[in-house]
């Protein structure tokens, strides 16, 4: 069965917190998180570098123990450390650790005092009102441990985007190979970029006789066939992701895209402009009694109905009906429109590559520029700069740009915002700066009013120039701190400075609706990869979703402008 890398992750992951259970090594558990995140946000298959028998320690933080390992979960698909701590632990108390508030330590008081190991034991607990006796626990964390393991409890399970991906793209060619087949094309939330998705709808043109249904079925990561016939079948794999197959005639082919591709919204909203016009819209074509006058691709569809055609992105019926209308649809941005990355680590803090590394891979990708933002010295954690620091790294980056051909390193730092809203390094170490980019880091419980006035007071600084990551969620791990964005924006586009898109696949933050917020106002929006390897550029096409996911044009982004006028535009927020 192939293994992506979100599965070595999870195995990592998983590993620790057993470990963290126990109360291993706090070094050993330490390794085993690093490499779960290594692994995981690296831009290339852990797989294939396997097949090609690269050196997994040149990964960062990956020792002998840990390659070993990696190498024994993507040639056997197991890995005899979990079997081992699996054999030990109740098997389902991992799950304790996926609600809120409940670490290992709590989960292993809640074992060892409660007998407490599953989510349902869990909340019967909670009801009977025996977790609030516990030390360190009380009335008021027993309430919300009982109403987040109901919502977990109730949830459809949705998985994000990226890990889709990852299966997504290995499925697609292995359909595709099939005989017979001339076109697969993943549909659905995954094609539309949300966030997470639910399951994968992938439709497939086939010539008569094809074995694309037959190799569908027998894919080796499925685990469960929930239906099977001749032109339809869905797979639940084994990581519980469910997976939709449709062999759809080339005449229907359009038709079913757009369908599939949804929303739910959009899609009634074509039904209706269709039957305005005495036409019929489904997924085999756009009819006329019982002639189909389009149906072959999306564009006829759309064009049937009286529009041009619509991107995937905005499918969700927010005015995009209307403004295929008015031919106002935006030019969406596209990652070609890109000249640079404003949000990069290196080994100075936690990145993995040297500036030179950095550099070059940048350019690989056609970047002229590229901003080196380490963490400051409050993420201890990060190995953060202090003032000397940060001027060494300087030093550097003007050494190395006089030998550079083809991209300019630009000067930056990702600098805490702190409590009172002051920033983590002084005016005399950020005045060499090409940009300072502000983020919050901590105290992400202050109330809205407090969180708020932070944020805009760090905003007034002389030198800053862009807020990292404006809510700080991670997607499924971490709600949004409460802040008024709107005001937040607003102060913004009054203040001269911007905003970040950040695509890490965890965090794609800004919210799809403050991007359209923040466009309205005026202000523009970075899309940076926050990288901290030469392959974490990949992640810059999450963000280009997100940012197609409302509306946002090339004209919108800050770093699709020349290297010129950008530094004009970085130059004029500085006060």
């Amino acid at each position: 069965m192939p293994i992506h890398n979100a599965d070595i992750a999870a195995t990592f992951t998983e590993i620790a917190d057993l470990l963290e259970i126990e109360q291993a090594n706090p070094f050993r558990i330490r390794a085993y998180r690093n490499a779960a995140r290594i692994v995981g946000e690296l831009g290339r298959e852990v797989r294939a570098m396997v097949e090609r028998g690269e050196n997994l320690k040149a990964l960062p933080g990956i020792g002998d123990d840990l390659a070993a390992k990696m190498r024994e979960i993507v040639d056997s698909g197991k890995c005899r450390a979990l079997e081992k701590l699996h054999a030990e632990l109740p098997p389902a108390i991992t799950e304790l650790l996926h609600v809120p508030g409940l670490g290992p330590k709590r989960v292993r008081m809640l074992w060892h005092e409660l007998e407490v190991q599953t989510l349902e034991q869990l909340a019967r607990a909670a009801r009977d009102g025996r977790i609030r006796e516990l030390p360190g626990f009380g009335a008021k964390t027993e309430a919300n441990i009982l109403q987040a393991v109901e919502a977990h409890l109730s949830k459809v399970r949705r998985i994000k985007l990226t890990t889709a991906a990852q299966y997504a793209e290995s499925l697609v060619p292995w359909l595709a190979s099939a005989r017979g087949v001339a076109r697969v094309e993943v549909a659905g939330s995954y094609r539309r970029c949300r966030e997470t998705v639910g399951d994968l709808d992938i439709l497939v043109i086939a010539a008569a006789g094809s074995a694309v249904m037959a190799r569908f079925i027998a894919y080796e990561e499925g685990a469960e066939v929930l239906s099977q016939g001749p032109t339809r079948a869905s797979v639940v794999l084994k990581n519980g992701l469910q997976v939709d197959l449709r062999v759809v005639d080339a005449a229907a082919y359009g038709a079913a895209l757009c369908y599939f591709t949804g929303s739910k919204a959009h899609n009634i909203a074509l039904r209706r402009i269709a039957q305005e016009q005495g036409l019929k819209l489904n997924e085999y074509g756009v009819f006329r009694g019982r002639d189909r006058i389009a149906g072959a691709d999306e564009v006829a569809v759309y064009r049937a109905l009286g529009l041009p055609w619509i991107a995937p992105e905005l499918r969700e019926d927010r005015g995009e009906i209307a403004a295929a209308r008015a031919d106002r649809l935006p030019r969406l941005v596209q990652l070609a429109d890109l000249r640079g990355d404003l949000h990069v680590h290196t080994v100075a803090t936690d990145g993995h590559h040297t500036l030179e590394e950095m550099a070059l891979a940048a350019k690989g990708l056609g970047f002229s520029y590229l901003a080196i933002t380490e963490h400051s010295r409050r993420l201890a954690m990060a190995h953060g700069l202090d003032p000397r620091r940060l001027a060494e790294q300087c030093d550097a980056i003007d050494r190395l740009n006089a030998t550079l051909e083809g991209i300019v390193l630009l000067k930056g730092i990702e600098v805490d915002i702190l409590e009172d809203g002051s920033l983590d390094l002084p005016d005399s170490a950020l005045a060499r700066l090409d940009l300072v980019i502000g983020a919050v880091h901590s105290r992400f419980d202050l109330p809205r009013a407090k969180q708020t006035e932070r944020i805009l007071r760090a905003m007034d600084h002389r030198y800053f120039t862009l807020l990292a990551h404006p809510t700080g969620r991670v997607i499924e791990s971490r709600a949004p701190y409460d802040a008024d964005m709107l005001r937040i924006i607003r102060h913004a586009r009054q203040r001269g400075c911007f905003l970040e898109l950040n695509a890490h696949p965890e965090r794609l933050d800004l919210l799809d609706s403050h991007c359209l917020m923040a466009k309205e106002e005026g202000v523009l929006v970075a899309i940076n990869s926050d990288a901290h390897s030469r392959d974490d550029f990949a992640h810059l096409r999450f963000g280009i979703g997100q940012a197609r996911r409302r509306w946002l044009e090339a004209a919108n982004v800050l770093n699709t402008r020349a290297l010129p006028e950008l530094r004009r535009l970085l130059a004029q927020v500085r006060r």
